[in-house]
């Protein structure tokens, strides 16, 4: 059996949390040992290991120790006891920042890091020229970093982490800066990656990126590993404990965008803004009362504005008004091509026999590219319809059965 890449065992990481900073003076000068600390453990147990070639996201909400434990992994912290052994060169991207010196150009600050990764400057040399051009950030990238956006610090950390041929590549939402370009830039990259063998750690808040670009998941929860295993299924058990989570961090997905009523299907408008680069204009339903097993049919309208976005893909979903999700297929699961040049285009979804007894939904549509993974527009709650019936069954969905009389 091959070895694991990095395999961690009853990782435990313990903090001293003090009410005011004085009480840390107090504490070191106290001749009598007194307390004043109260211990907060971060990671209590942490115990599971990677495979080379994994893809793993780490799920989990703020708090939860996710930022800790790469940490740990990538050295810059050390367990209060436990076991990390990491097989392997690890390029990560923790916090914006890390490891740039605000004062050097991006050029030096390349070489920097590189130097830090152990990479002599001679050994760089040949991968200036890759690093800048992924980077994108034009002659910012001779001006020192502290004049940075954050998108340029995201673009430049990316840029070197992925052209120094890692082992490891840990990734801590640096995505959640940068625009769509940006992160579909990334996303190829990774997969490329991937399919090279490198072993990538992915943090995201995006569950649905998890799912569809990592093939397992750990969910650490409070410190410790609530699951681990197929990435679908964490992500699966992950979202339902987050719908009875009741902190309100939901983050908006909608993109306004003026779009001229009454637009033909053939004109075009080009947006102003160079990020949006498809965007769904309309959606029709062909009625808004039904009852249980009628047709149910919904037109999309949706412009493209780069010359061709090959790996688009389109998403339908229903929704109960409390927001229960209860199906949601797309085009890329279901291998339905659809036009994906520039242009405006129109695809029809069909469900021939509506399975849903009585009740109000609503409808959400997206479009997404790389397999789901990054998403170019979303409109929620798009269309509603109603269903009404006979009392003839009872419950959410109509399910195909049999009654068998067997004494």
């Amino acid at each position: 059996m091959m070895e694991p890449i990095i395999e961690i065992q009853q990782l435990v990481k313990m903090y001293k949390l003090y009410d005011k900073p004085a009480d840390r003076l107090k504490e070191a000068l106290s001749i009598t040992k007194k307390k004043y600390h109260h211990d907060f453990s971060a990671l209590n147990g942490v115990t599971f290991s990677v495979e080379k070639g994994d893809a793993l996201g780490i799920l989990g909400k703020n708090g939860s120790g996710k930022s800790t434990l790469l940490k740990m992994i990538t050295g810059v912290l050390s367990p209060t006891s436990g076991n990390i052994q990491v097989n392997g060169k690890i390029a990560a991207i923790l916090e914006l920042g890390a490891g740039f010196n605000p004062e050097y150009t991006g050029r030096e600050n390349i070489y920097l890091n590189g130097l830090m990764m152990g990479y002599s400057r001679g050994e760089m040399e040949p991968r200036i020229a890759a690093i800048i051009e992924f980077a994108d950030i034009g002659t910012f990238i001779d001006q020192p970093v502290k004049v940075y956006s954050s998108g340029m610090f995201a673009r430049l950390a990316f840029a070197v982490s992925i052209n120094v041929d890692p082992d490891i590549l840990i990734v801590d939402e640096a995505l959640a800066v940068g625009d769509i370009r940006f992160q579909t830039k990334c996303i190829d990259k990774m997969k490329e990656l991937k399919s090279k063998g490198t072993t990538i750690l992915f943090v995201s808040h995006a569950v649905e990126q998890v799912k569809r670009f990592c093939n397992k998941a750990v969910w650490i929860k409070d410190g410790v590993v609530e699951a681990i295993g197929d990435a679908s299924e964490v992500v699966d058990h992950y979202e339902d404990f987050m719908k009875n989570y009741t902190e309100d961090h939901v983050e908006k997905r909608n993109v306004t965008l003026d779009i001229q009523e009454n637009q033909s299907i053939e004109e075009l408008v080009l947006p102003e803004n160079p990020d949006i680069l498809a965007y769904i204009t309309e959606a029709h339903i062909n009625k808004e009362n039904f009852r249980t097993h009628e047709r149910l049919e919904v037109e999309i309208d949706y412009d493209v504005y780069e010359p061709e976005i090959p790996d688009l893909l389109l998403g339908v979903a229903i929704y109960t008004p409390n927001r229960d999700y209860i199906f949601g297929p797309n085009t890329f699961l279901e291998k339905v091509s659809i036009p994906t040049k520039r242009g405006k285009h129109r695809v029809k979804y069909v469900i021939p026999k509506l399975p849903l007894l009585g009740g109000a939904y609503s409808i959400d549509v997206g479009i997404f590219n790389n397999e789901g993974i990054v998403c170019l527009n979303y409109r929620e709650n798009i269309l509603s319809f109603k269903i009404a019936n006979k009392y003839f069954s009872e419950g959410l969905v109509y399910i195909n059965h049999e009654w068998d009389v067997v004494k």
